[in-house]
């Protein structure tokens, strides 16, 4: 039984800040080549962690797969190298949803919680995805009125966000880490069965906040944010509780 050849990597597609995504030889199918480069504070912070994407693309395959296996579907179709990714190609809603486990960042200041409490129950948050508005905020209403997914397209991303956080708390838990807060971004596809709803992008220290189970060391990328150092052990850290040695 032969198997399905890979596509050719072919135009680049989008270059952002941590990722270039590029055409195939399918039209169904991208690359989403993984980059070194770090940005925070609205790209106005901007510098290099070392090996960043060779650990993001690690960590975001390894996860993607278990996800899938548990029931969530995904871009994901395959690891081509140490930083490319092959991927279902997805019309991306503009609605990055963010889900918290944990009081932390932004929430802390806006609800003058004490950050590293503990919610009782996960807060779903959505955010309008436009760099030039940095991101601002939504809720439902915003996002009907702008028109970016329907009534019914947001009740299943809300159901697939609370599925991959519940799935990822006890995952990581097992494995030390605090899951504190997370993004995802989804899109629709462009293929057979054209529309589907899929979660895309990465699931990173990039894209989350993880503490150390016991010490609550930071793992993630508030380390680049916060200059607190170390950043390049803590990635290596996180990849290497995650998907083993």
């Amino acid at each position: 039984m032969s198997s399905t050849p890979t596509p050719e990597r072919a135009e680049k597609l989008h270059e952002g800040k941590a990722k270039i995504v590029y055409a195939t030889s399918d039209p169904h199918m991208i690359i989403q080549y993984f980059k070194d480069d770090a940005t925070a504070f609205d790209a106005k912070k901007r510098g290099t962690i070392v090996n960043k994407g060779v650990i993001n693309n690690r960590i975001a395959s390894h996860l993607f797969e278990l996800l899938g296996e548990s029931g969530v579907t995904t871009h994901f179709v395959a690891k081509l190298s140490d930083r490319e990714m092959l991927c279902r190609r997805l019309q991306i809603i503009l609605v990055e949803v963010v889900v918290r486990n944990v009081v932390a960042g932004s929430l802390a200041k806006r609800l003058g919680m004490e950050e590293g409490a503990s919610l009782p129950r996960p807060i779903v948050e959505h955010y309008y995805k436009r760099d030039d508005l940095s991101d601002p905020p939504i809720n439902l209403d915003h996002i009907q009125v702008l028109n970016l997914a329907t009534s019914e397209e947001m009740l299943h991303i809300r159901r697939e966000a609370l599925k991959v956080n519940e799935f990822l708390v006890k995952y990581l838990d097992q494995r030390e880490i605090r899951l504190v807060d997370f993004k995802l971004e989804f899109g629709r596809t462009t293929g057979g069965g054209a529309g589907a709803v899929l979660l895309g992008d990465e699931i990173s220290p990039d894209t989350c906040r993880l503490w150390d189970k016991k010490t609550h060391e930071k793992m993630d990328k508030d380390r680049f944010r916060r200059d607190l150092g170390r950043i390049e052990e803590s990635y290596e850290e996180v990849a290497r509780r995650i998907c083993g040695s």
